[in-house]
């Protein structure tokens, strides 16, 4: 089994498109894209952690979208995730937990994982990592601060629109400076 993180997918959110300059010509294209490269990426046994975002969509259409990825899913709510989360026809068992914040140990070392990206976090001056999303690809005082930081500190922004894939917690951890 593999693990593996990503961030601010905005399934069915059409201005993510401009907004981030995605190189597709509409949400169902952008949808499918995503779709396939995660299947590509994640086998049936893995797990994802999603650190926030996920679908602009309603309960369900996202369990539509849910149903068609592979791998064992958890959610670290983000901003935008009220729109499917608070939706009664959305299946919250199509995700193994949805929490605000998680904190895991991945190969003795302590991983922790929120949708925003913070100054400090728990064990930072030991060796942790943060993993966050939330600021996108966009270039502005926030950011630059943030790769300052990243510079310095375990911390990475494990967004979709930085990476462009889903990044596995092996590689993070063993050529964070690669990635």
């Amino acid at each position: 089994m593999k693990e593996y993180v990503t961030s601010d997918l905005h399934f069915g959110h059409k201005n993510i498109i401009k907004y981030e300059n995605r190189p597709f010509d509409s949400v169902e294209n952008m949808d499918k894209s995503i779709i396939e490269n995660w299947n590509k990426t994640v086998n049936d046994d893995d797990l994802v952690y999603i650190l926030g975002d996920f679908s602009w969509y309603k309960g369900e259409e996202t369990n539509k979208i849910l149903n068609q990825l592979k791998g064992k899913k958890i959610l670290i709510i983000g901003n935008h995730d009220k729109n499917f989360l608070k939706d009664n026809n959305f299946d919250k068992t199509l995700f193994e937990e949805i929490t605000n914040y998680k904190e895991i140990k991945y190969n003795k070392t302590k991983i922790i994982m929120f949708h925003y990206p913070i100054i400090d976090w728990n064990g930072k001056y030991q060796g942790s990592f943060l993993l966050y999303g939330h600021v996108h690809s966009i270039v502005n005082e926030d950011t630059k601060y943030m790769e300052k930081l990243e510079e310095k500190y375990n911390c990475l922004n494990v967004g979709i629109d930085v990476h462009k894939r889903l990044l596995s917690l092996e590689e993070i951890l063993c050529k964070k400076k690669d990635i």
